[in-house]
């Protein structure tokens, strides 16, 4: 499949049957805790950079494929930037008529500046933008963005998507030790917050290999402060866990690669995930993987995760930071 990847346990949705829109990395933020590595070169250019025929066709297939049960959501997800593909209204639409399963849309919301984008994504029945910073300062520390449009403009965005969307909103604040876990940046973040007035507020931990080696999770304490000053609403997101359900018509190659350029996995973890796969399979998988130059190994908080070949990260030493 070349657009849409698992069903994989998703932290916030469960079992979440993935929609690539876009290739990698196509996004107008780098974010210095992306699991898909630094964005090079950033983009603002909105376009069909996949046919939505072929996507909504794999989307019709996997589905047809698909035990009952199998799958809890539909979600537009993977290689960057979603709302960068122009027709992601119609993708929304078109996969709601395939299917009865709800669809979200994760994003890092910085496009809903724009009438039509907000218009587009009202269609979904959840989307799940970011808010890491509540200063200008901040964001530009942390999300690293294409210069258009400005924290304002992005914040004003979100705030008129709330006022024009019936569907669930849950934002989703990813809390990087050092840089937004202080007490002034959490108010901040509350204050943003409250302005755009979201049904639920994720606090999430890098915990998936980041882009930059001096980026670590937000300790105990931090995670503490957050849920205190970002209110009843804020809920941290711990991992997911269970096997992985593969379809019965799917390679096993094909369905890792799928998964581990969108999602990457920890090596320790791949033959829980997949427990009636041998675990000298799935090895073998991974080595003619990495032989055809399409998986790699990325080494963060001293473990190996498998992701896309093409994932740039930085590679100094843990002990060292970027500047």
């Amino acid at each position: 499949m070349k657009y849409v990847f698992g069903p994989i346990f998703s932290r916030r949705l469960g079992r979440s049957l993935g929609i690539d829109t876009i290739p990698l990395k196509t996004c107008n933020w780098n974010c210095i805790y992306c699991q898909l590595g630094r964005t090079v070169p950033l983009t603002h250019v909105r376009r069909e950079y996949f046919p939505s025929v072929e996507i909504l066709a794999e989307v019709e297939q996997v589905l047809a494929g698909s035990a009952p049960g199998a799958i809890d959501w539909v979600t537009f997800v993977g290689s960057g930037e979603p709302t960068l593909h122009s027709d992601l209204g119609g993708l929304i639409r078109g996969a709601k008529t395939l299917t009865g399963l709800p669809v979200a849309v994760i994003t890092n919301g910085a496009l809903l500046y724009r009438p039509d984008v907000r218009q587009e994504l009202s269609a979904a029945d959840a989307i799940l933008p970011s808010l890491d910073a509540g200063s200008s300062d901040l964001y530009k520390q942390i999300n690293r963005p294409w210069p258009e449009p400005t924290f304002a403009q992005y914040l004003e965005g979100l705030v008129a998507f709330r006022e024009m969307y019936a569907g669930q909103l849950w934002l989703e604040v990813m809390l990087v030790k050092g840089m937004n876990d202080s007490l002034a940046a959490l108010a901040d973040i509350a204050a943003a917050a409250a302005r755009i007035r979201p049904d639920q507020i994720h606090i999430s931990l890098p915990i998936r290999p980041p882009a930059e080696s001096g980026v670590e999770p937000a300790d105990e304490e931090g995670l503490m402060r957050a849920q205190a000053i970002l209110g009843e609403l804020a809920r941290v997101i711990t991992p997911a866990h269970g096997e992985l359900p593969i379809r019965a018509d799917a390679e096993l190659a094909d369905f890792l690669l799928g998964v581990i350029t969108r999602h990457p996995l920890r090596e320790d973890e791949v033959t829980t995930l997949l427990r009636r796969w041998p675990a000298d399979e799935i090895r073998a998988v991974f080595a003619k993987l990495e032989r055809n130059g399409q998986a790699r190994v990325v080494e963060r908080y001293g473990i190996r995760f498998w992701g896309a070949a093409s994932g740039k990260y930085s590679q100094r030493k843990e002990s060292e930071h970027d500047s």
